[in-house]
C-alpha cells in the first residue's frame, strides 16, 4: 500500500456512514442474533477457535450478515477476501482462486472468500466455485437476503452450513442507538448530542428490526439538528420522526417477504378476517406492490375459497380487477379494500375446487368413458349402438357424478 492509498483508506474510514463505522470488530460487540452467536452456540465456538467451514448467512437487510463476516475477517488467521456479486465477474473469481492457491502453496494459509449478495450470481458463476469449495481451496461465506434454498445451487448448499439471521429486537436497536449517540471513538459522541427516551423508543420500534435504517436516521438527525442554548444537540421525538420519515417495511417484490405478505393476505380472507385482510393489503400497497397482482389474488380467493357459497364474490372481485386498471392509484386502494373485505366476510365453500379435483382424478385414473350419444354434437354422423356403450360405461360415469355431487352437498 502506497502513501496515497493509505491516506485514501483513512479518509474513507473517517467519512464512512455511521452504520459502517459502528460495525463490531469482535464477537463481544455484536448485538442480537444470540440464537446463532450465543456463547454456547456452534458459530460462536467456530469463530473463537478459528475453525470456520463454508457457511451462508441468510436474513433481512440490516441484521448483521456482513458484520459477522467482518468479525470473522478480524479474528481468523486465514487470508480474507471480499467480493460483491452485484459487480464481480468470473475474472474476479479467477483472481481470488489463483491467490488462494498461492496462499496455500507458499504460506500454508487457507483463504476465506466472502461473497455479499451471493444470490446475484447465476448458476454458472456458482458452479465455478463448487470444485474449489469441494477441495478446500477456499472457504466460502455467502450472504443473501433471499431464501438460499431457492437462490443458491443445491451443490453449494450441501457443502455449507446455513445460518438464518432474524430482525433485531427493539432492545437490540436501542443498544446500537445509544452506542451511536454517545460513543466518541467510532460513534457521534464528539457532537455532544443527547437523545430523548421517547425518541429512542420511537426509532427502535420504527426501524422494524433493521439496524442500518435506525443508525442512518440518528446520523441524519445529529448532523442536521441545530444546537440548543445549552450547547447540545437534542434528538427529540419530532426530530426522530423527520429523520426516518416513515416506517421501514421489509418487503421485496421478488423475495420471501413478498410471498409471506401475500400469503397472509389470502389466508386472512380465507379465514374471514376482514380487518387483517385490509391490513395486509395496506402493507402491500405501501410497499408498492402491483395493484393488478393483488386484484388477481382476490379473484382467485373468491373462486377457490368462497365459490358457490356466495357467487357474487367472484363478480365483485372481477369488477374490482377491471376498476383498478381504469382508476390506478390512489383510488384503486379503495376498490381493492372493498373487494378484499367482501371476500373475507363472505361464507366459504371449496366445493368447486374439490369437484374439479375429483373429476380430474377420475379422468386420470379411470377408464375414459365414451360420451353418450344424446350429449354429442347433433351434427355427428357416425352411428353406433349407443345404448350398449352407455350400459358398459354407466358405472364409471355414475361413480364420478356421485363423487362430485356428494362434495357439493357437503359444502
Amino acid at each position: 500500500m502506497d502513501l496515497f492509498e493509505y491516506m485514501r483508506s483513512n479518509k474513507m474510514e473517517k467519512d464512512s456512514p455511521l452504520a459502517s463505522r459502528l460495525r463490531p470488530k469482535t464477537l463481544d460487540e455484536v448485538v442480537g442474533q444470540s440464537h446463532i452467536i450465543g456463547k454456547d452456540k456452534l458459530l460462536y465456538r467456530a469463530i473463537k477457535a478459528d475453525k470456520i467451514s463454508s457457511i451462508i448467512f441468510y436474513g433481512p437487510p440490516g441484521t448483521g450478515k456482513t458484520t459477522l463476516a467482518k468479525v470473522i475477517a478480524g479474528t481468523t488467521s486465514s487470508a480474507f477476501t471480499q467480493i460483491n456479486a452485484t459487480s464481480a465477474g468470473k475474472k474476479d473469481m479467477e483472481e481470488v482462486i489463483g491467490q488462494a492457491k498461492d496462499n496455500a502453496g507458499m504460506y500454508g494459509k487457507k483463504t476465506i472468500l466472502f461473497i455479499d449478495e451471493i444470490h446475484r450470481f447465476n448458476k454458472g458463476q456458482q458452479d465455478y466455485l463448487l470444485p474449489f469449495v469441494e477441495d478446500g481451496t477456499i472457504i466460502l461465506i455467502g450472504a443473501t437476503t433471499e431464501n438460499p434454498y431457492f437462490e443458491v445451487n443445491s451443490a453449494l448448499l450441501s457443502r455449507s452450513i446455513i445460518f438464518e439471521l432474524k430482525p433485531l429486537e427493539k432492545e437490540d436497536i436501542k443498544k446500537l442507538l445509544n452506542r451511536a449517540v454517545y460513543d466518541e471513538e467510532r460513534g457521534m459522541g464528539g457532537y455532544n448530542a443527547v437523545i430523548d427516551e421517547d425518541a429512542l423508543d420511537f426509532l427502535s420500534d420504527i426501524a422494524n428490526g433493521d439496524a442500518r435504517a435506525a443508525l442512518n436516521a440518528i446520523e441524519l438527525g445529529i448532523l442536521t439538528t441545530e444546537r440548543s442554548e445549552d450547547g447540545k444537540i437534542h434528538i427529540t421525538l419530532p426530530v426522530a420522526g423527520e429523520c426516518i420519515q416513515k416506517r421501514v417495511v421489509r418487503y421485496d417484490k421478488t423475495g420471501d417477504n413478498h410471498y409471506d405478505t401475500i400469503s397472509a393476505f389470502i389466508k386472512s380472507m380465507r379465514g374471514s378476517d376482514p380487518d387483517a385482510a385490509v391490513y395486509y393489503l395496506a402493507r402491500m400497497l405501501y410497499a408498492g406492490e402491483s395493484i393488478t397482482f393483488i386484484a388477481r389474488r382476490i379473484m382467485i380467493c373468491a373462486s377457490e375459497d368462497v365459490s358457490n357459497a356466495d357467487p357474487n364474490a367472484l363478480v365483485v372481485a372481477t369488477a374490482a380487477a377491471q376498476a383498478v386498471e381504469r382508476l390506478g392509484m390512489p383510488e384503486a386502494r379503495i376498490v381493492l379494500a372493498q373487494a378484499a373485505a367482501y371476500v373475507a366476510c363472505a361464507p366459504k365453500s371449496n366445493s368447486s375446487v374439490m369437484a374439479i379435483d375429483a373429476a380430474s382424478g377420475a379422468v386420470q385414473n379411470e377408464k375414459t368413458a365414451t360420451i353418450p350419444s344424446y350429449l354429442m354434437d347433433s351434427h355427428y354422423k357416425g352411428r353406433q349402438n349407443w345404448d350398449m356403450v352407455w350400459v358398459i360405461n354407466t358405472p364409471i360415469i355414475i361413480k364420478t357424478i356421485m363423487s362430485i355431487s356428494s362434495i357439493c352437498l357437503m359444502n
